[in-house]
């Protein structure tokens, strides 16, 4: 602790902080030195993946992206220091940026709820063929609602397994599809869509039972509903199942920027949230790959 001490000295004689600030930033730069311990690091050893496994770690205890922040500003400004001192030879918080305060983590399903909800549908009629098909496409894809309600059919390309999406600001990206989500896009576009036409000329691929366009809202009540009858108990939004495509990828060792190209996130910040969900993968992939994990 002698570092953290000389560092909160520093800033109490050079930058004149306040007491309270010092005090928590006292307070939080311990509770990281005791959890690098525990861990077989120290203040010096530490990289980001460490520090990302730490904050993770702490949102699963409940902390709010606010006490994030605010544990971030104090490693931040600790490594800063260090880097001064030559304690460390490279700032480990340097590509690591905040969640957006005062946002709440998304909430998502697990994989078991998800197949849960695919698995509601009843795909014997042309209705419950085209929502198991629109459910399936939104989980392979993580297009929101409004993108997927919008889609028009020559946007698909099941031979090459892509979605052409039109996202928000007019930005255009090419989602792949995965082969569960085609297998069922091939058998609605075959079995339900022209039954749902009933002979209306119509581009748009999900069409309503009038054959006109579905609207985000129709749709967003089918969602709840077969939600219901899953008998999942989370909170659902419009996003869930975006939600869910993001973490679920992230979970299973998706790169973020990655991520960040499927879902049409301009600033990798708006993906990076999905860091904090995906915590237990992140503690997972430590203690399997680091030589003290």
């Amino acid at each position: 602790m002698e570092k953290i001490n000389q560092f909160i000295d520093s800033l109490l004689l050079e930058q004149g902080v306040s007491k309270h600030t010092l005090s928590a930033y006292r307070t939080d730069l311990c509770c990281f030195a005791q959890w690098a311990e525990q861990e077989h690091k120290t203040l010096e050893t530490v990289q980001s993946a460490d520090i990302l496994a730490y904050l993770a770690h702490r949102m699963q205890h409940g902390i709010t992206s606010r006490s994030i922040a605010r544990y971030l500003s104090a490693l931040r400004h600790f490594y800063h220091y260090a880097l001064i001192q030559r304690w460390v030879m490279h700032h480990p918080c340097e590509t690591i940026e905040n969640p957006k305060i005062g946002r709440k983590l998304p909430s998502t399903l697990t994989p078991q709820e998800v197949e849960q909800l695919l698995q509601t549908p009843v795909v014997s009629t042309p209705i419950g063929l085209r929502d198991k098909t629109m459910l399936e496409l939104l989980y392979a894809s993580g297009l929101r609602i409004s993108e997927l309600v919008n889609l028009q059919i020559n946007q698909c390309n099941l031979r090459q397994g892509v979605v052409r999406v039109m996202g928000k600001g007019n930005k255009e990206r090419l989602v792949p599809l995965g082969e569960e989500a085609i297998y069922w896009i091939e058998l609605y576009l075959k079995e339900a869509r022209n039954a749902l036409l009933a002979g209306k000329q119509q581009e748009v691929l999900f069409p309503g039972r009038d054959g006109g366009a579905l609207t985000r809202q129709a749709f967003w009540y089918r969602i709840k509903h077969y939600s219901q009858v899953a008998d999942i108990k989370k909170p659902l939004s419009p996003h869930t199942l975006r939600h869910a495509f993001a973490t679920h990828l992230v979970n299973n060792g998706a790169d973020l920027r990655a991520v960040q190209l499927l879902l049409g996130h301009s600033q990798l910040s708006t993906t990076q949230i999905y860091t904090y969900v995906a915590g237990e993968r992140l503690q997972q992939l430590h203690a399997k790959h680091h030589p003290r994990g």
